[in-house]
Formats: C-alpha cells, structure tokens, sequence
C-alpha cells in the first residue's frame, strides 16, 4: 500500500507561520480556521417537513435507506462540539433548518429557533467559531409545492427567512454562508435527477435556477449586511476538475470545456461577471446587480473527473464524465465512482477564485473511505497545497473537512462514509480513525510537520503538486 498509518505523538509543539519558523514544519498564519462541515438533514435527524424526506419516503435513496436519527444533533449535538473541541478544531460550519424554523409560511417554531440558539452558545462555550448556512440542499414542502426557487415570489421568501434568521442568531454568528452547492443543487435535482424534484435533461430549468438563486443569494447578502454591517458573507461553490481524456483529441478538449463551463462556471460567473451564461442571459433578464454580491468565497472541492466526447452519450451533451480506474479514490457509490481523489484540485479551484479578489476558505473538502485507506493520504497532500498558496501570498482563511462524523450522505443515504469519526448510526457510538488523530494534531499545532507528512505521503512516492495523480 502507498499509504502508510502511522501512531500520532501527543504534546506537539506550536509553531505558527508568524513565529519562529521551524524548518521542519509548515507553519500556518496565525487565526487560521480548522474546521469541520456539516449539514442540518445530514446530522440534525427525524426532520420530516422538508422536500427531502418526502424523497425518502418516496424510496428515492440509492440505498433505500432513510436518515432517521441520523447524528442525533437535535438532540446531542453537544456530544460532537465536545470531540470538535477535543481536536483542537477551532471553527464549524453548520446550516440552520428551513423548515424547523419556518414550518409554515411566516409561521415561525420558537422552539426550534431556541434550539439553534443552544447549539450557537455551545460552540461559543467550546472556542469554536461558528459559520452558518442558510440553505444547504433542503428547504420546507410548503415552499417547494410552491415551485421552489422557479416561483416568482421566491426571492422575497427567502429574504423574509434570511432577516429572521439573522434577527435571531446575529449575535451568535458573524459568518454567513447563503446557500451551498447551487450548481450541485440544479444539477442534481434538474439534470441528473438524483435530488428532488428529480427532473432529467432540464438543462435550461437548471440555468433559470440558478438565476433565481443568485437573486436570493444577492438579496440575502444585502439583508445580512443591513442587520449585521459587520457580518462576513459568502456562498459556496462546488468546484470539480475536468479533464479531457484525450488532450490532443479537439472534441474532448470541446466537451471538457463546456462541461467545465456550464458546472462550475455558470453560478460563479453570475456573481464575477452578474450575467448568466449565454444564451440565458436573455432568458434569465439582468443580474448586474448581483455581481460581486460576496465577502469571501467559500469553495467546496473534491474530485477529478475524466471527460471524453462521445455519440452514446447524446443526452448528456455529448459528454462522457468518467472515473479512470487506476486513480486514488475513495468507496463507490451506490451506482457509480464518487470521484477521483486529487489534491491538487484545491490549487486548481483556489487560482480560478482568487480572480474574485476576495479571501478564500475551503469549506468542504474530504473523501468517503470507510477503513481510511486513503484519507490520511489526502489531508497531508492538501496541507502541502495549501502551505504552497499561501507561500505565494493567496488570501486562503480557513480549511473545513468534511467531515466529523459518518452521516447520512443525501442520494447515497448510509454508503459513503466521509467521517473522520466512525459513525454506528444504529448505537450512535462514535470511534475516531486514524485521519482524524491526524487532523487533530494538524490543527492543535497550526501546522505540519515534515516528517509526519513524509511518513503519511512520501514525496519520494507521490507528489500532489504534479497533473498526474499517481
């Protein structure tokens, strides 16, 4: 095995980019975020009023399975501030519930607001610093039998819920995150069919969208910063590497190109350019007003996908977005690879954003591997990535794996396990692996050793900074 695991000493020095600097460490700057990421459905439990669990209801899991208890948040999530704060991570990112808080239109659950506070105050309480999402993949029934973000009260829905969420929780919370994914969000639920409303081939639905969305998000940000001038607000985006199978091929270098564009460029071109992709910018009416819409940028990155021009793939626009199997890459999916593992993806995402000009945090990053086979692999070779753009002088704030622990992973349900902490979901009986033993000791010291890093990817073995994996 190229991945070697390796026991973590305890009481490692604190050496900071700022301090004396070691030459055996790479040293982080000095309030740099160590985090983790979670989602409300994926950890909270037993949330039954948005779109999602009637998704499960309606046996639309890969799996068949349901969330359930899931992490038990709603009732327990102190257990897991409690080990966030055991590891040293000083930053967590969570998203609030739509349909908890706002059950019914303008109807407003006290109740479940007080128990957002709760949660809050125990992160404070722990020295964690909280970031909250306002929308993450799920939102209440009412508001998708309402059409959801294609009606045309949506923008005004969604600022009426931004304002009470902020009214609420803005002494708690200084950084806002307005939706997550909206590219995964349209894809998914409008391409692909694999998140409700589970529409195929609705290209142009998907682009209307995600215009619709980037209202919402510009209206938020404007709600946020009236309540809460000195509030820090973003978005994030998932941002994919496209690769042609065959670059001296001129149709797969075409296809990756628009693959590229229309996933990871139409939402971020809204807020870099405030257009839609053409043609949608006739369809789609202005959206000047939304450019620039953002304090930072948060950036979920992942993966690696292979892309080849193909006649069989007509439906898909010609594309064929594969997985080569001879790629470091985590468990399958139910139904096909999750990715290819590639470090390098973070460079690859943070020089594309850093063009916005804004401060950067990579707030999802991660793989799903059930016996940490390559996890450890993985966050080495992405502090490397990271040392080196900040080396070169890149605003990166903040890393937030994903995640804690095992949870219930959307259309996948219980089969992909992306946890640092393993995850009985049956028990809730949690077990740390050795990549978050690993994580912990990254963030308590701020930093990384050589050594540990050689011992966990040699360089002599693998050198993620290269364009080819392995």
């Amino acid at each position: 095995m190229l991945y070697t695991m390796v026991s973590l000493a305890s009481g490692q020095s604190l050496c900071r980019r700022d301090a004396v600097i070691s030459p055996g460490w790479m040293n982080f700057p000095t309030g740099f975020l160590w985090g983790i990421s979670t989602a409300a459905h994926q950890v909270e439990g037993n949330n039954e009023k948005n779109q999602w669990s009637d998704w499960e209801r309606n046996g639309r899991i890969k799996t068949g399975e349901k969330s359930g208890l899931a992490c038990d948040w709603w009732n327990n999530a102190e257990r897991d501030f409690d080990l966030a704060r055991e590891m040293g991570l000083n930053a967590l990112r969570m998203s609030v519930e739509w349909s908890r808080i706002e059950p019914e239109p303008n109807r407003w659950d006290l109740e479940a607001i007080n128990r957002y506070r709760q949660m809050l105050q125990g992160l404070h309480r722990r020295g964690i610093e909280p970031m909250l999402c306002l929308h993450h993949f799920s939102h209440p029934r009412w508001f998708e039998n309402d059409s959801g973000f294609l009606s045309p009260t949506a923008e005004e829905v969604f600022e009426r819920f931004t304002r009470r969420v902020v009214r609420e929780f803005g002494d708690l919370c200084t950084y806002w995150v307005t939706f997550n994914e909206p590219n995964v969000f349209a894809a998914l639920g409008y391409v692909l069919g694999e998140f409700p409303p589970g529409a195929k081939g609705k290209i142009t639905t998907a682009l209307r969208i995600l215009a619709s969305i980037a209202r919402c998000h510009e209206r938020a940000y404007r709600a946020i910063h009236e309540l809460q001038p000195n509030a820090q607000v973003g978005w994030a985006h998932n941002y994919v590497i496209f690769e042609p199978s065959r670059r001296g091929f001129p149709p797969d270098n075409w296809i990756t190109r628009l693959v590229n564009h229309l996933f990871n460029e139409s939402f971020l071109g809204i807020i870099d350019e405030g257009k839609s992709p053409f043609p949608l910018n006739f369809l789609n009416g202005k959206l000047r007003h939304v450019k620039g819409s953002c304090d930072f940028v948060g950036v979920n990155v992942y993966s690696r996908f292979h892309v080849a021009f193909s006649l069989r793939h007509a439906p898909q626009l010609f594309a064929n977005v594969f997985v080569p199997a001879d790629v470091p890459q985590g468990d399958r999916g139910a139904e096909k690879p999750y990715g290819e593992s590639y470090p390098a993806a973070i460079r690859l995402a943070v020089e594309r954003f850093s063009r916005l000009g804004k401060p950067i945090y990579i707030l999802e990053n991660g793989v799903p591997d059930a016996e940490d086979r390559i996890r450890p692999w993985l966050i080495v070779n992405v502090v490397k990535e990271l040392d080196r753009l900040l080396a070169q002088g890149t605003d990166i704030r903040g890393y937030f794996h994903w995640t804690l622990t095992d949870n219930f992973e959307w259309s996948e349900g219980w089969g992909l396990r992306f946890g640092l902490v393993a995850l009985d979901s049956f028990t809730q009986q949690r077990t740390m692996r050795p990549s978050g033993h690993l994580y912990s000791a990254i963030a308590k010291a701020n930093g990384m050793s050589l050594d540990l890093a050689e011992r966990f990817a040699p360089a002599s073995v693998e050198d993620s900074s290269s364009d080819s994996a392995f």
